[in-house]
């Protein structure tokens, strides 16, 4: 595949970030609770698994625009892992003690002026539960675009979800990657001793997982697996970990994974 035909699927992320925190936050102290100005204007505690959603939103495409909207001067706390997403921070101070700091309507507007102006951008997600995100919903599905929102189960407005081509609930996201990781432990136990510990192989069978979910089907593309690890890991490098190219890595696992050839195309799925 090309560069330009990798640009043509690429994403486009935006996150109500100071949403999706206090939705967790009320999720475990009560409802209520994130909004008392004793607990809102101090330094937060990271509750925002960013990993698992940059994860998500890989498997569907490059990320171009990864933005997150937020007070940050009490999310300072976030640093390391935002930095290390790549995440742009667009910073919203509130106009008042008590008010909102306006970051749907920001990403609303963004979202729909990038949309228009990137013709690259295929697959547009939304980190949120508002209903405040509906009119955005029908301008990029107007526009031709997937449209795929996130947010936690409790405080995601239904209306909102069920405009969306896709919504994942934030849980479920969790979940999935916590049954893929109880996973991982017997394969790796009953795979060969060249694939144990090898990062190479985690990394793959990862990319395999997020894939295979994002698509609703086990068999994947050998080529977008590759593509999918570029995307974990830009630095990732095979000759690093022992392997001349990709086509070795795959060879080295095949204790791990089967491979089904359709026409001029490979594909292949764990066992």
């Amino acid at each position: 595949m090309s560069r330009r035909d990798e640009q043509e699927d690429a994403v486009a992320l935006y996150w109500d970030f100071e949403n999706l925190h206090a939705n967790l936050c009320e999720a475990a102290q009560g409802e209520g609770a994130y909004g008392k100005p004793d607990n809102r204007f101090k330094v937060q505690e990271p509750l925002v698994d960013v990993q698992a959603i940059v994860e998500m939103a890989a498997s569907f495409g490059p990320i171009a625009i990864n933005r997150a909207y937020c007070n940050w001067q009490y999310f300072g706390r976030y640093r390391d892992v935002l930095l290390q997403s790549a995440v742009e921070l667009i910073q919203l101070f509130p106009p008042g003690g008590s008010a909102k700091n306006g970051a749907d309507i920001r990403l609303c507007l963004d979202a729909v002026e990038d949309v228009g102006r990137f013709g690259h951008i295929a697959t547009v997600i939304v980190v949120g539960g508002d209903s405040d995100f509906m009119p955005v919903a029908q301008k990029i599905k107007a526009l031709g675009r997937t449209l795929i929102g996130v947010g936690a189960r409790p405080a995601t407005n239904r209306h909102w979800a069920r405009s969306c081509h896709e919504f994942h609930y934030y849980e479920d996201l969790l979940e999935r990657a916590a049954e893929n990781a109880r996973a991982e432990a017997p394969a790796a136990a009953g795979s060969a001793a060249a694939t144990q510990a090898d990062p190479a192989a985690e990394i793959f069978r990862r990319a395999m997982q997020l894939l295979a979910q994002a698509h609703g089907d086990p068999w994947v593309d050998t080529g977008a697996v590759w593509r999918m690890i570029k995307r974990l890991d830009s630095t990732f490098d095979l000759r690093e970990h022992g392997y001349a190219d990709f086509r070795s890595l795959v060879q080295a696992l095949a204790p791990l994974i089967e491979i089904h050839t359709q026409e001029s195309n490979q594909f292949i799925r764990l066992r």
